[in-house]
């Protein structure tokens, strides 16, 4: 095992044992019948994440943790919205507007109004995000085709550090542990996961 895998594989434990509930093998047979809805949703679910990162770079001017973590932040995950884009154009498939996933929305709307809860929390929610992201691009692996596999794969690191440095930003907004709330938001996000739903997106529930 190289020192590269060895990291991700300690990365991807990690995550398992901070998420409540691995991805429904259901949801997994979703994605592989819609691998063009997966990528188009993929696509938006980066360009989101971009632009949350700056929002909290335009919010938080004071905090140099945060602004260079969101920094990095926001240009990865753009460079994974282009390569998305990339191969959605190779494979001539219609980018497209999609409705959101409940996914996001039902663990923001927890989220506080006032700092510094409301940094604490939307720090919480970002690492459950990310950390569902890596746990669900490391399931699918498997099973996709050898472009998809290796590009899936290469967002693994990147993800997983993501996860980390917003659990870190949330420690540090709290000035201690966040044991407490983030059991709040880690009880809702297991709901969200294995609740089903009636429509496929990268973050949804199961589909019947």
């Amino acid at each position: 095992m190289t020192q590269k895998t060895d990291s991700i594989t300690k990365a991807l434990q990690d995550i398992h044992d901070f998420l409540p509930c691995a991805t429904p093998k259901q949801w997994i047979d979703n994605a592989l019948a819609n691998q063009d809805l997966m990528l188009i949703d993929h696509a938006h679910c980066e360009k989101k994440a971009a632009s949350t990162a700056l929002s909290l770079m335009y919010r938080y001017v004071d905090n140099s943790d945060l602004l260079n973590k969101m920094s990095r932040l926001a240009r990865e995950e753009l460079r994974h919205f282009e390569q998305v884009l990339a191969i959605i154009d190779k494979r001539c498939i219609p980018y497209c507007h999609l409705t959101p996933a409940r996914y996001a929305a039902g663990l923001r709307k927890e989220v506080r109004t006032d700092d510094p809860g409301r940094l604490v929390d939307v720090m919480l929610v970002g690492a459950i995000i990310e950390a569902r992201s890596c746990e669900r691009f490391a399931a699918l692996v498997p099973f996709l085709d050898d472009e998809l596999a290796d590009f899936y794969g290469s967002l693994l690191k990147s993800e997983a550090r993501h996860y980390r440095d917003y659990l870190a930003l949330a420690v540090q907004a709290n000035k201690g542990p966040v044991d407490e709330r983030l059991a709040d938001f880690i009880a809702i996000e297991k709901q969200l996961i294995l609740e089903p739903d009636t429509e496929f997106r990268f973050h949804s529930g199961p589909v019947a």
